[in-house]
């Protein structure tokens, strides 16, 4: 069985996806790192970030898996741990380059398919899984919330991490991303078909996750 959970950026996909995915005994993908991990290898690589065909390029040679043992998966590049580093605002900024080449989302689509094909059991987050990459599934669910709600997660989540960051400047940044994933030729940001949309804003996380589990456990 799998489950989509997508969304814009600061509606909590991530967590509640790991959450929901723990409470079913599924396995997690968050294929936003995978993405994050592209970024990060080509800040390393310091490629022009406005450069699409150097992006695809490092895209194609980065070394993307998931050590499945660990809960939650472990993210590795190039055989190395690299979760720990895929939130920082420079890679977030880097990742907002990244997602829209069209070669680099038709990559890691393939990818992730397979990784649906191999995990018997999964939830998979991000901004195209039940329209895109994984269109027949069993259970698809679309998270949203405020811009200025989600601002306002991004910025505690960066401020728990030590990271000063300015409200406005995250706001002006999600609305502008917004805007970029809805209009982006390949896998475009929008509610996927059959898909049941959870408005976050005035909601717990506890409570968004208890929706989505009571959900999955009555079909299953």
């Amino acid at each position: 069985m799998i489950i989509t959970i997508d969304g814009p950026a600061g509606t909590g996909k991530s967590t509640v996806a790991l959450l929901v995915a723990e409470g079913l005994g599924f396995d997690f993908l968050d294929t936003g790192a995978m993405y994050r991990s592209v970024a990060l290898d080509a800040l390393r690589r310091q490629v022009n970030l406005e450069e699409p065909r150097e992006l695809a390029f490092v895209a194609r040679h980065a070394h993307i898996t998931f050590d499945w043992s660990a809960h939650p998966p472990r993210v590795l590049l190039g055989g190395d741990e690299v979760g720990h580093l895929l939130r920082s605002a420079e890679v977030t900024r880097a990742a907002s380059y990244v997602a829209i080449v069209p070669g680099i989302r038709e990559i890691l689509v393939a990818q992730q398919r397979q990784i649906g094909l191999e995990r018997k059991n999964l939830v998979s987050e991000g901004r195209d899984q039940g329209s895109v990459v994984f269109p027949h599934a069993e259970m698809k669910f679309y998270l949203d919330a405020t811009p200025q709600e989600r601002a306002r997660r991004r910025v505690a989540q960066h401020r728990d991490r030590g990271e000063m960051v300015d409200f406005n400047e995250i706001l002006d940044s999600i609305i502008s991303r917004d805007r970029r994933d809805a209009g982006r030729s390949t896998g475009p940001l929008v509610v996927p078909e059959d898909a049941v949309v959870v408005d976050t804003t005035h909601l717990t996380q506890d409570q968004v996750v208890q929706q989505i589990n009571n959900q999955a456990k009555a079909v299953r």
